[in-house]
Order: C-alpha cells, then structure tokens, then sequence
C-alpha cells in the first residue's frame, strides 16, 4: 500500500548530513513493512536483521562497538557481502538488543557510510528509559496510522485524493456526498494497516472489526510484557477510561473519573507510559494562545485521544450498523468521533493544543501554529454550524484566520473558513 512517509524516507536517504534513522510508531502502524518497501525500491540490498527473533544477535553489540565485527556478523546471518552504499540494514525490535540503541551512536561517529533503519515495538518507551541513548547522533521518523488521504488513495480514488492536496474546492463539492459516504467507512475502518487492507480485499465491516479487537489485545497484551509490574493495573485503568472521557460534553481528562479517589500524580507514570508508547495522542490546553504555543500550555490540563479511530471505534463497540445511517456515525458520542478524527489528522504535522477561556464558558476545539500564525479550529460534528465559542476567541484574540470544520463544504464567510471534515488534512 501506499503511505506518504516514504516520501521522507527518500529525503533521509539523500540528505548529506544523513544518520541512523529510528522510526518511531506504535506496535503495527506499518514501520516494518515500509522500511523493507524502501529498501527493495531503493537499494540494491536489503540486510534486514530481527533482535527478537534472532537469539544469536541479540549479544550483537554486547562486546564492543568495533564496526568492522558488527558488518562481519551480520553478513554471515544474510549470507551476503554488505555494500555500504547499496545496502539498507534494518534493525527491528532493536530495543531487544542490549546497547542497540546506544550502537547506532558509533555508526554515525565512525561509519556514517552505512544507511541504518531501525524501528521497533514500544521503541518510545525504550528511548525514553535509556539513559545512554544517543541524543544528536540519529535522525528520527515518526509514523501514524493512514490518514483519510491514504485511505483514498489506496481505496483507488487517488484523484480525489490528489484534488484535497490541491484544495480544488469547485472539483470536490461536485463530490462532496460521495466523500462524505467514503468519510464514514473511514471512521469505522481507521487506518491500521492490516485493517484497511482487509477492508480493500472483502469490504467486509466484521473481518475488519475483528482485526481490531486482535489489535488492541496486543496492545493490553504489551501493558504486562512491557511495562513495569507495579503500573500495569494503572496502564489499564487509564486505557479503558479513554472512551468515556471523550463522550463527555467537556473532553478534559480527568483523572478522578479513572477511578474514585483518583489523583494525577498516581497515574502520570502510565499515561506517559500509553503516550511513549504511541497509543495515545495528547492535545494539551492553552489559556493564552501566543507564540510558541508549548510555552502557553499548562501541563496539568489536557485532552487524551487513541492512536487510531477505528480502535476507538472497536474498544466503544460502535456497530457497523451507523454506516447505514447519513450521519450518524459522525455526530455519535458527543461528537467524540469526529474530534478523535480531526486530531489523527492534524498530529501527522503538528502538536495537538486547545483553548478554553479562563472561566470554562467557551473552548475551541485546536489551535495550530503556522509560520508566525496562531489558526483556531472549531469542530462540529453536526450541520448546526453555530460557533459561539470560536466567536467568543476572536473577540478576545483576533486573528486573520479562524477555521470551523463540519460536514458542510467549503464556505468562506466574514471572519470564517467553513473546511469540509475530510478536507482537515489538508490544512497544516
């Protein structure tokens, strides 16, 4: 299948300063696959090396970080002569490696000629607890699930696809239901990979939502596997909050809805633990939206999404039954749905915020940075398009550009952008 990263992965290749490539992901989001895509579109060889599955390897830089015994070794495993500048090495599951990651520091300081992926399951949990990790000497890479754009092009409406890259808005209202109709598989389908693959093969709702569930049992499979015993029970308390928390009216998390007596410094560890991971997406909230938004935000008040929108789908037991439905699905949960959707979106190039006023009466959606601009973002689930609380932003910080997304299409009004929902991409 197609995917957009490997647009970047071609610019990693041919950069002049390039460095060992992590790329960072969570478990079965693709990166394996895309790598060995790469690598056979473009390289000569392709030395793919796994530290889970190969007990031999996993001592591999155990002894020293001689480069010269590293390629020996690993020449004799894929019984071939490594050309450095035609081969591709990928070193998955590198975290099951010890001193893998901390290897990849010696490679770019003594054999920069070589071209190294590596990836691997929970690698931002491994990173984030090694303290010898190699900060300036790799590149990284970080991949999501497919976005409504490369469900459409993989779906083989590419030009459709290529016509929202271009925002020919004239070309697309003309299709606008159609888009819309292919919007709503979009948000029952999601973008896992194996889930969209099975959907292209069989259009067949059941078989993708049972792909689902195997993929979220893996990941609660992981809660114990990985993650430090005296945690796990918080990982999954926090985990199976996150549905209920997005079906309320107001999204903030809340950490005394977790459990009774719940308090934020009992649970940070697994939520950082979910977020290293790459299982959760975090819009955190500004109060004053300046220039860089980072700055602004307050780190005790935040949003929680899933990595993916049809797991959430899943793990909600949203039936495929509201595809039938017009809208339905799009306006189910409080609108939950469609917020998940725009964040999956807008994360693939930018940090997720939101504003909320002081007083808790108005709240808009997303703010993203662009160049020197701060754009609001409303959402709106339904066709009611009345933005009060956007209205209520402007007042307080005007701005040249205020945008609402909805199920209605393109519009431009006084001091707004009406975007179409599957238009979002689009936008960054």
């Amino acid at each position: 299948m197609t995917r957009e990263i490997y647009k970047d992965l071609v610019k990693w290749k041919l950069s002049e300063n390039r460095k060992p490539l992590l790329l960072l992901g969570a478990r079965q989001i693709g990166k394996t696959w895309i790598l060995k895509a790469f690598g056979k579109a473009e390289y000569k060889q392709v030395a793919y090396i796994n530290f889970e599955s190969s007990e031999q390897l996993k001592s591999l830089f155990l002894l020293d970080f001689d480069i010269k015994r590293i390629i020996s070794t690993i020449e004799v495993e894929v019984n071939f002569k490594i050309d450095a500048s035609n081969t591709l090495l990928i070193f998955d599951e590198i975290q099951e490696a010890p001193k893998g990651l901390t290897a990849l520091k010696y490679f770019n300081e003594n054999a920069n000629q070589y071209n190294i992926a590596a990836a691997g399951s929970l690698l931002g949990v491994s990173i984030s607890k090694n303290s010898s990790f190699p900060v300036g000497k790799v590149d990284f890479l970080r991949m999501f699930p497919m976005t409504f754009f490369e469900f459409l092009f993989n779906l083989d409406y590419s030009l459709l696809s290529d016509h929202l890259k271009e925002k020919n808005w004239q070309v697309l209202d003309a299709f606008h239901d159609k888009l819309i109709s292919i919007l709503r598989m979009y948000y029952f389908v999601g973008g896992m990979p194996e889930a969209v693959l099975s959907f292209i093969k069989n259009e067949n709702f059941q078989g993708v939502r049972e792909i689902q569930v195997k993929i979220l049992e893996g990941y609660q499979n992981d809660f114990s596997k990985y993650a430090p015993a005296n945690i796990v029970p918080k990982i999954r308390l926090v985990w199976q909050s996150i549905v209920a928390q997005l079906t309320k009216e107001n999204k903030k998390f809340i950490f005394g809805q977790i459990k009774k007596g719940a308090r934020a410094k009992d649970y940070e560890t697994a939520l950082f633990w979910l977020s290293d991971a790459g299982l959760v997406l975090k819009a955190k909230q500004v109060q004053k939206p300046a220039i860089p938004l980072l700055s602004y935000s307050n780190p005790d008040a935040f949003k929680l999404f899933f990595v993916d929108i049809g797991l959430l789908n899943a793990m909600a037991q949203v039936s495929p039954k509201l595809l039938l439905e017009k809208n339905q699905i799009l306006t189910e949960f409080k609108g939950a749905l469609t917020e998940q959707f725009v964040a999956q979106q807008l994360k693939i190039k930018s940090d997720l915020y939101y504003w909320s006023a002081q007083n808790g009466m108005a709240e808009v959606d997303f703010l993203y940075q662009k160049n020197s601009q701060i754009i609001p973002l409303e959402v709106k689930a339904e066709e009611n398009l009345k933005s009060k609380s956007l209205k209520s932003y402007m007042d307080k910080y005007p701005t040249e550009k205020a945008i609402r997304i909805s199920v209605n299409k393109y519009r431009e009004q006084d001091w707004l952008t009406n975007i179409p929902l599957y238009a979002v991409e689009g936008l960054i």
